[in-house]
């Protein structure tokens, strides 16, 4: 099954649904970032609430998500789009724990420290917002942020599954939201028929598409598909932007380069593309400038 999630929307009862099933992008960024099975699971459940988070801007909008905990992960620094491009890295991808611990995300990133969101809304500056972690789990760190620093009653859910070697299998999420004017009683509603459902992993990896997901959450409850949104890892990164940032260090440093490394090697944080730029393309940069 292709990554994809599903946008619903209940109108009546004043609550919208977003599920994902984005096995195959968590498993890409792990393959790139080489990461220990703790960290894979922890980047997996990045890249899902980037990708439940990504759902809901607006055209041409972009938002970037850092979790920056008191565990050995050290941070998680995962982007989305609301075409369904997403990206991310952990700063520490070969930390490991003990089997029993790496199914506690808590235990990776930390229960002490900051999530910042930064959106960009298309306004002449970027909207950043920052709460404090408070679980280290990182579904619950961002249902607090959009219940107290947006104000808005939501739920999210981000679950998975491992082989028997502890090794990521599925990974998926959910999204609850109340519409306006933001009743809360319908969020609880669907709340209580989650704890009366599998997690969403365990749904995924019996075979269930986002779509059946959608439809056992919302039971009989009247509501409209609005979406459906193909997800998929994509980083940004280019060898001419890797040129352009060269090229913003000026001269005297590019010729530092040349004279200390003979070449210069750009490393993107996000996808671990390299770009190698020879004393040749280097000398020829200084020659534009």
């Amino acid at each position: 099954m292709q990554d994809h999630l599903v946008r619903a929307l209940a109108r009546e009862a004043g609550v919208r649904v977003i599920v994902s099933g984005n096995t195959e992008l968590a498993q890409e960024a792990a393959n790139r970032h080489g990461t220990f099975p703790i960290a894979t699971i922890a980047l997996a459940h990045g890249l899902t609430g980037a990708a439940l988070m990504g759902a809901l801007l607006k055209v041409r909008q972009r938002l970037a998500m850092k979790f920056e905990g008191s565990g050995p992960l050290q941070k998680i620094l995962v982007e989305s789009d609301n075409n369904g491009r997403i990206r991310g890295y952990v700063s520490q991808p070969m930390i490991d724990l003990p089997y029993q611990e790496r199914r506690q995300i808590a235990a990776g990133l930390g229960d002490t420290g900051l999530l910042t969101v930064v959106r960009d809304v298309l306004l002449p500056e970027l909207v950043e917002s920052t709460v404090p972690l408070g679980s280290g789990d990182i579904a619950a760190e961002l249902t607090f942020f959009l219940n107290h620093s947006e104000q808005i009653p939501s739920l999210i859910d981000i679950s998975h599954t491992v082989d028997d070697e502890g090794n990521l299998q599925t990974v998926g999420g959910l999204l609850i939201q109340a519409l306006p004017p933001y009743e809360t009683d319908i969020v609880q509603k669907l709340r209580n028929s989650t704890q009366e459902l599998p997690p969403v992993a365990d749904l995924l990896n019996s075979g269930k598409t986002p779509e059946e997901i959608v439809a056992l959450l919302f039971g009989s409850m009247p509501y409209k598909e609005l979406e459906k949104r193909p997800l998929h890892f994509e980083c940004g990164c280019s060898r001419s932007r890797s040129e352009q940032a060269l090229i913003s260090l000026g001269p005297d440093e590019i010729q530092h380069i040349i004279d200390t490394e003979g070449e210069a090697v750009v490393d993107c944080h996000f996808c671990h593309e390299q770009y190698i730029f020879s004393r040749a393309e280097l000398e020829a940069l200084i020659e534009t400038l």
